[in-house]
């Protein structure tokens, strides 16, 4: 039986002298154990330094990057990969759309990360994903629709997962508040000033116009009535 690999990296080697964190040695050893090294690259994979592999932000491994730098695309590779945790880690960069290549995965947790760009589209046809969480980052773009409005069985995902990304939008979050006038507006105000100055122009103009009437009529009846004789 394949085993399904749960990548949970919360590193707390933010000072040097941080103790180990179990969950970071747990998932060290279970990802050594996927990966071939024919090249001998991967040396310094070791017992001790999957109990501490970090130095502050210095790794003890090659391929591992303590507290900060972009999610590796390298991730692909864990093809048993279920559970998908680097929260609070400084993480910066974009979300590697690789990592859809997990299949099994059920749980993608990045939040409160200096994520940047658009949350990959291809994310959301991963049908075991059960848990998403991208909020607290600098994500940007659409919500893609397939994450925001997931139809069948498949879970939605609420505002929760997608708050704090200012420059976010897209179902399920609120509206953006408009900056300014759309072009519409703007067209439809003109539009209504200019038809109202229409109707001013329009009234003043029949007004002036009985005015007149009345008085040619008054000037009429006057020279209609003979002078008296005296």
């Amino acid at each position: 039986m394949d085993m399904l690999i749960i990548l949970f990296l919360l590193t707390s080697a933010a000072l040097p002298l941080a103790s180990p964190d179990p969950n970071d040695e747990a998932c060290l050893t279970h990802v050594s154990q996927t990966l071939k090294d024919p090249l001998k690259n991967l040396q310094n994979w070791t017992k001790p330094n999957f109990a501490n592999p970090c130095n502050g932000f210095t790794s003890y491994l090659p391929g591992v990057t303590c507290n900060n730098g972009p999610i590796p695309q390298e991730l692909q590779y864990l093809l048993n990969l279920a559970v998908l945790n680097l929260s609070s880690n400084r993480l910066e960069g974009v979300i590697p759309p690789q990592i859809t290549l997990c299949a099994y995965l059920n749980v993608i947790d990045l939040h409160d990360n200096l994520l940047t760009g658009q949350i990959p589209q291809q994310l959301g046809f991963l049908s075991r994903l059960s848990a998403f969480d991208v909020s607290y980052n600098k994500l940007s773009g659409p919500i893609p629709a397939s994450l925001g409005n997931r139809s069948g069985n498949r879970p939605s995902f609420n505002v929760t997962s997608f708050e704090g990304n200012k420059d976010l939008y897209g179902y399920p979050l609120p509206p953006m508040k408009s900056k300014g006038l759309s072009v519409l507006a703007i067209v439809g105000i003109g539009l209504g000033s200019g038809l109202a100055s229409l109707v001013l122009s329009f009234t003043g103009v029949c007004i002036w116009l009985k005015i007149r009437d009345e008085k040619m009529a008054a000037e009429e009846g006057k020279m209609s009535h003979p002078m008296p004789d005296y």
